[in-house]
């Protein structure tokens, strides 16, 4: 079996305890201490990840926008410092991936699934055939770190100062220098976006320079209530928040309107990879629907379990766990749109017996105060 990849910050997470497991083949934290901790730190207060598993690929040249235009169905960001959700589909609409694309000074960055890097990267290289782009992975030269949670803004002050962050808004990016005494200053990118349902800055810093950040913010985090946090706590707070996960809700057979991604997608703007096929759906009509569910008693429903609808099987569930927040079951599956209205009564297999459950609106939770609003 190959090595697993390594971040540059997996000698911290052995460090700090870290219980490590194989994702998307890097040897990645699941958890320091409780999942349910790290969960309800990020609600409360603050937590730190290391995401510098995910891909992040520049694109430059002439006709990076024209060959960027073509790859992604949502809009391309023109503005400086704007960073837009987008989708990767194949011709017949089937998703190869979620992206987030930031509009840089000179070029753009595409931050790209970790497991679906190699294949983005292939994807990119045999559309650019023909184009004037420059296409780099800096992937394994820089890492990525994201501060979660109402406390992320005071936290991430003491490495990106202010007023920098007052105003960054939403789904906005900018190049900063982060201040070390007595050393060279390091030049950063911040972004203020996040996987959480949670206020949050994301920080690329190059590899060399990982480390030192990660305990500068853990120091300076401490007394905010921040604890370092692993992958488990970043799917149940995903899931809470309703947001789809690649190799769950997102795959090559679901197009991006059934999975309720309508907004990241801009048929008006022209051609773009899967634009027929996207089109065709829309036109015909949705075959199936994600939905939220939430069980009628305390048994989970894991992936892939059966969906029943007045006695007869009707979906696949795609995700589901125990809610920390709420203290209630929850998941995600997708059904045909007579079984998707908000208070339907479904049916789970789970573990070989139907156990009651209902759709209800998605997200599960939203923070109640938005200290930044979506552009």
């Amino acid at each position: 079996m190959a090595d697993l990849l390594k971040t540059p910050l997996h000698a911290a997470h052995l460090a700090a305890g870290g219980h490590m497991v194989d994702f998307a083949g890097y040897d990645m934290p699941v958890r320091y201490g409780t999942i349910v901790a790290e969960h309800d730190a990020v609600r409360t207060a603050a937590g730190l990840f290391d995401i510098s598993h995910m891909g992040r690929v520049r694109f430059s040249g002439p006709d990076a926008g024209v060959l960027l235009d073509k790859l992604l169905t949502n809009r391309v960001p023109t503005e400086s410092g704007r960073v837009r959700y987008g989708l990767l589909c194949r011709e017949d609409g089937g998703i190869l991936d979620d992206v987030l694309t930031t509009r840089l000074a000179d070029d753009w960055l595409m931050v790209v699934n970790a497991a679906n890097r190699p294949t983005c990267l292939d994807w990119f290289r045999k559309h650019a055939d023909g184009l004037n782009v420059e296409i780099d992975d800096h992937t394994a030269d820089t890492a990525m770190i994201a501060v979660q949670g109402p406390e992320c803004g005071e936290i991430v002050s003491h490495v990106v100062h202010m007023p920098l962050l007052e105003t960054l808004g939403y789904y906005r990016a900018s190049p900063a220098v982060w201040e070390r005494p007595g050393e060279a200053p390091v030049e950063i990118t911040v972004s203020r976006t996040g996987y959480t349902g949670e206020d949050g800055f994301e920080l690329i810093v190059p590899a060399e320079s990982a480390e030192e950040m990660w305990h500068e913010l853990r120091e300076v985090g401490e007394p905010h209530g921040l604890v370092p946090c692993g992958l488990g706590c970043r799917d149940t707070l995903r899931l809470e928040a309703g947001m789809p996960l690649y190799g769950h809700e997102l795959t090559t057979e679901t197009d991006p309107l059934s999975a309720g991604l309508g907004f990241a997608v801009a048929l008006e703007k022209g051609d773009f990879l899967g634009r027929d096929a996207i089109a065709a759906v829309r036109e015909e009509g949705l075959k199936r629907v994600r939905v939220g569910f939430e069980m009628r008693g305390r048994r989970v429903a894991r992936e892939d379990a059966a969906v029943l609808h007045n006695e007869a099987v009707v979906g696949r569930t795609t995700s589901g766990t125990h809610s920390p927040t709420l203290g209630k079951a929850i998941g995600m599956a997708y059904v045909p749109p007579d079984a998707a209205a908000e208070g339907t009564e479904l049916e789970i297999d789970v573990r070989g017996r139907a156990e009651p459950a209902a759709v209800v609106p998605l997200p599960f939770y939203k923070r109640q105060t938005m200290k930044a609003e979506h552009p």
